[in-house]
């Protein structure tokens, strides 16, 4: 990165929020800012700074990124549904995706609730508590509490 774009940066990172809303006006030829987050606008403004001292994306990598947002979108990952037939129609389906909150099928979560010490098993597609299976946490936590609970806030996940 080029020296005076880097001290540019840099000073804008101490600069107050209402500087950061002016150098974002003048960088983006706007009288709008999206928010008042500053961490957002030095973010877009370093890349503008960036881009207009080097250049922006050539054609070729913007048909590239439009390319694989079609194959992969991002929102719907449609790209990653299976084809399913259901009643004589091809439909795409979600597959099973594990929270990324849980640990690993196997492990043991441990909690201390009302004197006594709760053990339960993840298991791939549940979990495992006293011998019974149960689909959700959140079905545990009832079960353990008699009260509707989130289970990955009662378990602290």
């Amino acid at each position: 990165m080029d020296e005076t774009i880097t001290s540019q940066i840099t000073a804008l990172k101490n600069a107050p929020l209402p500087e950061l809303q002016n150098k974002y006006k003048e960088l983006f030829d706007t009288k709008e800012i999206p928010c008042d987050n500053k961490v957002y606008l030095l973010k877009r403004i370093a890349y503008k700074l960036q881009e207009v001292k080097h250049g922006g994306l050539s054609e070729a990598v913007k048909i590239r990124i439009s390319g694989l947002m079609a194959k992969y979108d991002p929102v719907n990952n449609k790209a990653l549904r299976p084809q399913v037939t259901s009643a004589g129609k091809e439909v795409n389906s979600l597959p099973f995706v594990r929270d990324k909150r849980l640990p690993i099928p196997g492990t043991v979560i441990t909690k201390k609730y009302k004197g006594q010490v709760i053990q339960v098993k993840v298991l791939e597609k549940g979990f495992e508590y006293n011998n019974m299976y149960y689909k959700s946490l959140s079905a545990l936590s009832y079960e353990i509490t008699g009260a509707h609970w989130n289970g990955y806030d009662f378990f602290g996940l």
